[in-house]
């Protein structure tokens, strides 16, 4: 038995296969849950309310779902490009931390700017954050995995720095938080009496244009040659050190427009909790959705909607909550291995010698 390449997969065949594939996540994860004596039905009934069966439910789970877009499109308009970018955690950070001081007051400007001040400083502060590894990376040749990954512990002890520090709420009973934004720099609620924010909208328009970037524009063709082959793309006439630092950009801007958004739509002050990481999960809901843009969108909610129904189905059966981290790393494995029976389909080895 041998792979063969398939010449042209069927639009079908590359819809169906990431469904295919969280069915069969779906079912191996049931052993794991039938062992604890909990019903297989009961449990992912539980789950899918839980998440998805009322309006609080849905609220929550797109609530979540937002930086986790966000997240994921930095992942994904980076790993197109082939700039291995796992700094979005301590990226979100950055954005947290500007959005605090721009949102809180600390500079002093008009009302009606705190919002957007808040929303772009965070994002520029994300991208500033990726701009060095990126640099490194194409005029020295240092590995960015590395150098995005530690500057995500350097970034969470400069924020711990900040909260026992200058940006410490007199207020917060020995808690180390900063003080909350300004009301004129909250973003408004989506849903009455809910945490849903119009942070989702942003993200939704931040797919969409990236969706129209990647396939409608010269830049977006750049980025698909500079990841497929960035010897080729520079005997092209492909700037390829410029398209990296304006994927870098947009990476880290989007990295750090999610914590921004948390900052101005969920939480309203700086922790050390405000991630339980979404840069880290964007990775996942990348690869889920196999770097496409509008399929970040999907994955997103996928992911959100396990981690709050696993909370909801804890609370009522004997199933522990972290069921869902095992759910969303068997559903990646199976995207993956999806993804590559779409590209390549069995022949035996009979048929490859006759």
């Amino acid at each position: 038995m041998w792979f063969e390449p398939r010449p042209l997969p069927s639009a079908a065949l590359r819809v169906l296969a990431p469904i295919a594939a969280v069915i069969a996540a779906l079912a191996l994860c049931a052993a794991l849950i039938a062992w604890t004596g909990t019903s297989v039905a009961q449990a992912y009934v539980l789950l899918f309310q839980g998440s998805l069966g009322s309006r609080f439910a849905l609220a929550e789970t797109l609530t979540r779902a937002t930086p986790l877009m966000l997240t994921g499109l930095a992942a994904a308009v980076a790993f197109r490009a082939k700039l291995w970018n796992i700094g979005a955690e301590g990226q979100l950070y950055a954005g947290a931390l500007i959005a605090v001081m721009l949102g809180g007051g600390m500079v002093d400007l008009p009302v009606w700017a705190l919002l957007p001040a808040a929303l772009i400083g965070g994002a520029l502060a994300g991208s500033a954050l990726l701009i060095g590894p990126t640099v490194l990376k194409t005029g020295f040749g240092v590995d960015e995995v590395v150098t995005t990954l530690l500057l995500n512990f350097v970034t969470l002890l400069f924020v711990s720095m900040m909260l026992e520090g200058a940006l410490k709420d007199p207020m917060g009973m020995g808690w180390p938080q900063s003080a909350p934004v300004l009301p004129e720099a909250e973003l408004p609620r989506l849903i009455e009496r809910s945490r849903l924010h119009a942070g989702l909208i942003i993200a939704l328009l931040a797919a969409v244009a990236l969706w129209i970037m990647n396939t409608r524009t010269t830049w977006g063709y750049e980025i698909k040659a500079v990841g497929a082959n960035q010897a080729a793309a520079a005997f092209a006439g492909i700037p390829v050190n410029w398209v990296m630092l304006k994927v870098a950009i947009l990476s880290g801007g989007l990295a750090g427009l999610a914590g921004a958004s948390e900052i101005a739509g969920t939480r309203g002050y700086l922790t050390l909790d405000l991630s339980p990481g979404f840069g880290y999960s964007g990775i996942v809901v990348a690869m889920l959705a196999q770097l496409h843009p509008l399929g970040v969108v999907v994955a997103s909610i996928f992911v959100a909607a396990i981690f709050v129904g696993a909370d909801a189905m804890s609370r009522t059966v004997a199933v522990p909550n972290y069921i869902a981290e095992v759910l969303v790393a068997v559903s990646l494995l199976c995207v993956l291995v999806s993804a590559f029976l779409v590209r390549f389909r069995v022949r035996r080895t009979a048929a490859r010698t006759s």
